[in-house]
Formats: structure tokens, C-alpha cells, sequence
């Protein structure tokens, strides 16, 4: 086969065929974005990335705020009605401080740019910062919290509604199963960072531990690293990278929860926490071989997570779930192709 489809999630289990496939001709995040990025210094997703930025990345402060707007006007995946879904580039944060560039600080030019005039326009589901993937905007307010509303009871009826997609470092133990994990913040070293905690207590809890699960399933592995896909079933920050490191697989591209994960003699194990310091992502020749980058270049490696499919309410209650997708980045899919990994 010439590439993979993306299993994406459905009433009760994993479905097939979903997706799109990998391949650079259907990577990106548009090809008006991926145009409008490749304008400013990117490569094409066939090249090798030389001393180019990496295929379909935004670089942080290169863009003015009308750029930003034509690249995310560009990105728009899908309108229905209020509902408008983009494709975000790695790397663009939702929200963030006044005065910072962020999705949520040009949404009333993008507004007016995709035609809703003055209407306000909420996000009502987003990928984080530093993956890529979809993001949900709505006109309408009581559209915004009809499906806030649905988000919120997926989440307690344990019904995953997020489908994100992960190239990993290291391929995981089963082929499919769910992580579990006591997770707090901690500020240290003024950046807030993920902490496992074991078997919390009640006043833990109380204290800000939250008790978090995700399900994963490996779709294909190759070259050491796997492609797999993860579906949170609560909401906590770095959740998916912090649940990747516990189980010795971390994200390829995660430069914060990659140096807990050590390896002796070619055995994986977890350093203590307090005594690990965030790093870039370390990998070992043969994948960088493999990969087609420099010890530099890899230093450099964009997060490999990308929300590619969000579930929906049907417009009526009896109506069956509708399904969002967003197809991958173009160095997504360029790291897809260096390794091999092909869904059969």
C-alpha cells in the first residue's frame, strides 16, 4: 500500500478508514496555508529539511497579524451552519498573554475575513500549542454550549470525542490499551511541567492531583518508533505527552517529557522527576539516519501529535455522530514516509 488510513474512533470501539491517507499530496494543513508557509522559507514535503524549517511549520515571530489570518483563513477544513473548523499549525497558541500573537487575539479579523462580520466568534475545542490539528470555532452562542455541554458528558460518560494522532519514540509494550495516571503542575524552574504522582491521597486531590486516562492503539511500527493513535478521556495539560513518557514512548518532537525516559544497555526506564530537567529530544543515530537530520536538526523537531478527528452531536438527537477531520502536517507525513510506517 502507498500509505495508511487513520482509524478514527466510533460508537463503542476504533473504525477503519476514516482518514486520509499520509502521503505528502494529502499532508498539510490546506494547501493555501501550506502555500502561504512555504512562501516564507519551508520546504516542499518531498525535500529533505537542509537548514529550512520544517515542512508546514509557523515560525514564531515571522508572521504579522494579517499573515496570520490569510494562513488561517486558509486552513478551514469545513463550515456547517455557525460551526467553522480549522487545521492549526503546530506551534500557534490559542491564548496567551496581552500583546502575544494567538489564534484567540485574531479572531475578530478572521471573523470578518471568512464573511461573519461583527459576530463573535468563540473556540469551543482546540488542539494545545504545540501540536497541530483542529480547532472548532462557533458564531452561534448556544451552539458553543450545546456542545460544550456534550464534550462535558463524554468526558464523564468515559466516551472519547478526541482523536489524535502520535509518532512515538520507542514502540509501546501492547498494541492497544489505556494509561492511567495521578498527574499535579509544578512550577519549577519558572516553567510549569506535568508531575506523576503515586497513589494520591485525598488531601492530593484537593491540593490540585487530578486522576487522568487516555486510550491508545498502535497503528503501525517501523525503525523503532510506532504510529499510534490516543484518545484523552480527561483534560489536563501535556496529558498525552506525559502518558507517552510513563510508558517509555515518548512523542517524537516532545523536547520537555523525552529526558525522563533513559536507557541502559538498551533498556528504557524512568529517571526520578525532581532530579530531570527538561532537554531537547535525544535520539540515537540510527533513527536520525532514518530521519534525514542532523543532531542539530532534530533538536529542532516539531512535536509529532496532531488532533486529527473530533466527534460531534448529530443535529438531532436521534442522528448519528458527525465526524471532523484534519489531515496531517506535511512534516507529519514526511517522518511517516523516512520510517516505513504504512497502516495495512
Amino acid at each position: 500500500m502507498g500509505g495508511w488510513r487513520v482509524l478514527g474512533q466510533a460508537s463503542g470501539g476504533w473504525r477503519r478508514g476514516l482518514g486520509i491517507r499520509a502521503t505528502s499530496t494529502a499532508a498539510g494543513f490546506g494547501t493555501k496555508a501550506r502555500h502561504q508557509l512555504q512562501r516564507r522559507g519551508a520546504s516542499k514535503p518531498s525535500d529533505p529539511p537542509g537548514d529550512q524549517p520544517f515542512p508546514g511549520l509557523l515560525r514564531p515571530g515571522t508572521f504579522s497579524r494579517e499573515e496570520l489570518v490569510d494562513v488561517l483563513r486558509a486552513a478551514v477544513v469545513d463550515r456547517k451552519g455557525p460551526l467553522v473548523t480549522l487545521n492549526k499549525p503546530q506551534g500557534l497558541p490559542v491564548t496567551g498573554k496581552p500583546g502575544e500573537l494567538t489564534l484567540l487575539s485574531v479572531l475578530p479579523e478572521l471573523s470578518r475575513s471568512l464573511g461573519l462580520g461583527e459576530q463573535e466568534v468563540q473556540v469551543v475545542r482546540a488542539s494545545g500549542k504545540e501540536a497541530s490539528g483542529l480547532v472548532l470555532l462557533s458564531s452561534c452562542s448556544q451552539t458553543a454550549s450545546r456542545l460544550q455541554k456534550f464534550f462535558t458528558h463524554s468526558r464523564r460518560a468515559r466516551k472519547p470525542t478526541a482523536t489524535y494522532c502520535a509518532v512515538t519514540d520507542g514502540i509501546p509494550v501492547t498494541s492497544e490499551g489505556k494509561i492511567q495516571a495521578a498527574l499535579k503542575l509544578e512550577h519549577i524552574d519558572g516553567v510549569n511541567l506535568v508531575v506523576p504522582v503515586q497513589s494520591p491521597s485525598r488531601k492530593d486531590i484537593m491540593e490540585g492531583v487530578k486522576r487522568t486516562l487516555s486510550h491508545f492503539r498502535v497503528v503501525a511500527t517501523g525503525s523503532g518508533c510506532a504510529l499510534v493513535q490516543l484518545q484523552p478521556l480527561t483534560v489536563f495539560p501535556s496529558q498525552l505527552q506525559a502518558h507517552m513518557a510513563l510508558q517509555l514512548c515518548p512523542v517524537l518532537g516532545d523536547h520537555t517529557y523525552s529526558a525522563r525516559v533513559g536507557t541502559v544497555l538498551g533498556q528504557r526506564f524512568l529517571l526520578p522527576v525532581e532530579s530531570t530537567k527538561p532537554q531537547r529530544q535525544v535520539l540515537d543515530e540510527a533513527l536520525l539516519g532514518r530521519l534525514c537530520l542532523t543532531a542539530s536538526q532534530a533538536a529542532r523537531l516539531p512535536l509529532h501529535l496532531h488532533l486529527h478527528c473530533l466527534r460531534l452531536p448529530g443535529a438531532r438527537p436521534r442522528d448519528p455522530p458527525i465526524e471532523l477531520l484534519a489531515p496531517l502536517p506535511s512534516y507529519f507525513s514526511r517522518t511517516l514516509q523516512c520510517l516505513g510506517l504504512h497502516y495495512q
